[in-house]
């Protein structure tokens, strides 16, 4: 059911038990891989609970309570009746209850938990970089020490609430013996937020093309590790898949007319992620990685022969970015919008007649043309309300001529975060000496230790690190492998000696350490409170990877075994999910 129908004087209970349990959290410590008691408890069943990302604040119990599959959903505040909040249930439901056994009339079971109370104080729905994603989650028996035998979730938002249902769904464990689905450690009093407020993943769909229910599906296991922004990577030189109606012939650019994605594709894509509290951030890579846009198109190359950079000398090609952009309005609500910037070899320009005539026609260098496209593109993102964001050669290039809304995208090594939000700029961390996701063979700790805020102390620069983002480049994953590629480990690229090496996204290195996992440790950094990433208990953190990684598999996602070298490989014998 979607609304409470308690009596008022159980709500002043509940907003008792509530401001008790404040005090409680408040009192309760830090998370820690070194106080994980808790978390690394067996109870009489011998059933660990292992969550992933770690909470903020938590305190545990030693008890082992019942769930009823027919849990009643109860809510209320100003949020509680969301279509996105009973929907998220319904989704959990499916999750925590997906045994058949369960279906079956339970004669007899005097379950301890039968309602779920989710308290929603906001019934702003939008969607932004910056919403209030933190929760309580409150379990506790009807027994003489507490006042309400029920699993509580409170929250600022809807996407908070989300958040909570993830948590809770980790708590909860099927029984095989007893044939019910148990809730260890009770009882829990959580209160918890994210460390950083953008957490993503980078998508890319052009290097090969990925159908909308794989899409659909690595969205969906993003909620699951609490990510927020698929950064969604659609074209680029080799393909155009995207629908684009100002101008029709684009997507004459794709591989073939079965890949390809409409507007409405487009459209369904960011409402099924933002049901689940993803951020979709699309982007148009210019003036580089951008050759499959002359198919449609031919006088944006500049000659048949050079095809990119795109033509900087015809104002065609500045009205066919304002017409993608305009449209892409339409589909993509989210703030940010990725214009690239990366890679850009001029030699095209300097070598076709009419644009190295119109270089000396505006007194401008290549240097200069680079510049001059990125802020031309970054004026028509901004008129259109988007916050440009691009690739770090720009801010290497002319940091002083960037916009002062741009945020920073670091790719290529360390110490540009650093510079840049000291000039003011936002910045997002992708090193790809750690958080590559086609790079398949640098160890997890690699991963888990990579600091964002590495060399930034001034708290006001700090804050404008913006967060993190895996990178899963397409050019060897498709559907077959794309989400054991990014399951469980966000396999990146190795760590070159040099760490300021500036050497192509795509290059390969190897690492003669043990590689075990990657993209839980990455979520977790993101996530959790730093402390709770500074011990290098690595026993403790590989057993709740491996954990979390048979957790994705058992709902359905192709995460590849933690303990492999190389990503997405198969196990090498016969074992056990939680020790492979």
């Amino acid at each position: 059911m979607n609304s409470p129908s308690s009596p008022n004087t159980n709500y002043l209970l509940l907003a008792a038990f509530l401001l008790f349990s404040q005090s409680v959290l408040t009192a309760s410590r830090n998370l820690d891989p070194k106080h994980l008691r808790q978390l690394n408890h067996v109870g009489a069943d011998d059933s660990p609970t292992y969550i992933w990302p770690l909470p903020s604040q938590y305190t545990s119990g030693n008890q082992t309570l019942t769930v009823n599959p027919n849990l009643a959903l109860f809510t209320g505040g100003n949020g509680g009746g969301s279509r996105i909040v009973s929907q998220a249930f319904e989704r959990y439901k499916r999750i925590i209850f997906e045994h058949a056994s369960l279906k079956l009339p339970a004669a007899g079971v005097d379950y301890d938990l039968s309602k779920l109370t989710i308290l929603v104080h906001s019934d702003d729905e939008e969607l932004q970089l910056g919403v209030d994603e933190s929760y309580n989650l409150l379990v506790a028996a009807s027994d003489a020490h507490s006042v309400i035998g029920e699993i509580t979730i409170e929250a600022n938002s809807v996407y908070g609430a989300l958040h909570g249902l993830e948590t809770l769904s980790q708590l909860c464990a099927f029984d095989y013996g007893t044939k019910t689905v148990k809730l260890y450690n009770a009882p829990w009093y959580i209160q918890d937020k994210p460390r950083f407020e953008y957490r993503g993943l980078l998508l890319d769909t052009s290097r090969h093309y990925l159908p909308i229910e794989i899409i659909k599906q690595v969205i969906e296991s993003m909620s699951f590790a609490k990510l927020n922004v698929l950064h969604w990577h659609i074209i680029d030189e080799e393909s155009f898949p995207l629908e684009v109606p100002s101008f029709p012939n684009l997507w004459k650019g794709a591989y073939t007319k079965w890949e390809r994605y409409t507007i409405d594709d487009a459209s369904e894509i960011v409402d099924f992620a933002k049901q689940r509290g993803i951020n979709v951030m699309a982007e148009v890579d210019v003036p580089g990685h951008a050759e499959s846009w002359g198919t449609g198109y031919p006088d944006l190359w500049p000659s048949s022969s050079c095809r990119e950079p795109l033509d900087v000398s015809k104002n065609f090609t500045f009205d066919l970015i304002s017409g993608i952009l305009s449209d892409m309005k339409k589909i993509f609500p989210f703030g940010l919008f990725h214009l690239g910037g990366d890679e850009v070899n001029t030699d095209c320009w300097t070598s076709t007649p009419h644009v190295k005539q119109w270089l000396q026609d505006h007194s401008m260098t290549a240097k200069d043309a680079y510049k001059y496209f990125v802020l031309r593109a970054q004026e028509i993102a901004i008129s259109l309300n988007w916050t440009p964001v691009n690739w770090e050669e720009t801010f290497n290039s002319f940091p002083t001529s960037l916009n002062p809304k741009t945020v920073v995208h670091n790719w290529l090594g360390a110490g540009v975060c650093p510079k840049a939000v000291a000039k003011g700029f936002r910045c997002i961390y992708s090193n790809q000496g750690f958080w590559y996701l086609d790079h398949l063979d640098v160890p997890w700790e690699s991963v888990y230790y990579a600091e964002p805020l590495e060399d930034i102390t001034d708290a006001s620069q700090q804050k404008l690190v913006l967060g993190g983002e895996v990178c899963m480049w397409g050019e060897t994953a498709d559907a077959s492998d794309v989400q054991q590629t990014i399951w469980p480990r966000a396999a990146a690229a190795a760590v070159s000696s040099n760490k300021n090496s500036q050497t192509s996204r795509f290059s390969l290195l190897t690492s003669t350490s043990e590689c075990r996992n990657r993209q839980c440790s990455f979520v977790e950094r993101l996530w959790s409170v730093q402390e709770s990433g500074s011990s290098r208990n690595s026993t403790t953190v590989l057993q709740r990877l491996e954990y979390f990684r048979c957790l994705l598999t058992r709902r359905g996602v192709s995460a590849a075994p933690v303990r492999n070298f190389y990503a997405r490989r198969p196990p090498i014998g016969p074992g056990s999910c939680y020790s492979q």
